[in-house]
């Protein structure tokens, strides 16, 4: 299992865009009109072979805008972790009591969305890509945009909460065990339960250590 993207939910899409691409030197390289079923339009940039996406409400009632209005502002949604097996992971969360909110196909993609109420701090999505190294959700081109002049992978979420033991524990039995892409730490914000930040591999390893506060997360280079 690994962390192959990362949503965020902007108030603004092309602003937020703006921003994360100025600060991070990241190209979108597909705007996916199927998020329109949720309500949303997207854009999505690669990060090395992983993806960094950013979604928008577009209509009232939708989740990502009450996920806004609860969080009070842009930041974290989604961790979209690749898996080998829909069907055993499926049958895996059942027994944990996890519910399906969503299950739907891509282009040589396939997923599974979770409640967020049965895990906590976040959407997370199951996915299975044909071929492995592909990613259907974000088009057939995503490659001819990938940039590494100031980042080139995606290394974990940072997600935040009042009860930092609890949400681990949670997380590590939904994802299969302890994972090095997911680190839980301390609402100190005010901003509640959520993804706060998103640790990015720099290309300049002198860059390492390093935080940038852009779309409403912590972006912290490692």
């Amino acid at each position: 299992m690994r962390l192959r993207q990362v949503a965020l939910v902007a108030q603004d899409l092309d602003a937020a865009v703006g921003a994360l691409c100025a600060a991070l030197g990241l190209e979108v390289c597909f705007r996916d009109p199927g998020v329109a079923f949720f309500g949303l339009r997207n854009a999505l940039m690669p990060v090395g072979d992983a993806l960094l996406e950013v979604v928008s409400p577009q209509r009232e009632g939708s989740a990502a805008g009450r996920y806004l209005e609860r969080r009070r502002g842009d930041g974290g949604y989604m961790a979209m972790f690749q898996v080998d097996d829909l069907a055993a992971e499926r049958a895996r969360l059942d027994r944990l009591g996890v519910r399906i909110v969503w299950q739907g196909d891509g282009d040589g993609i396939s997923g599974m969305h979770l409640h967020p109420a049965d895990v906590g701090g976040a959407i997370v999505s199951f996915d299975v890509a044909t071929p492995p190294d592909s990613w259907g959700w974000a088009g057939r081109s995503w490659r001819e945009h990938v940039r590494t002049g100031v980042v080139q992978g995606i290394a974990a979420v940072e997600l935040q909460s009042d009860d930092p033991p609890a949400l681990a524990r949670r997380w590590a039995e939904v994802l299969g065990g302890p994972s090095d892409s997911v680190r839980v730490t301390a609402a100190v914000d005010g901003r509640g339960e959520g993804i706060g930040g998103i640790d990015l591999v720099a290309t300049d390893r002198n860059r390492a250590g390093e935080r940038i506060d852009v779309a409403g997360v912590r972006v912290n280079l490692v």
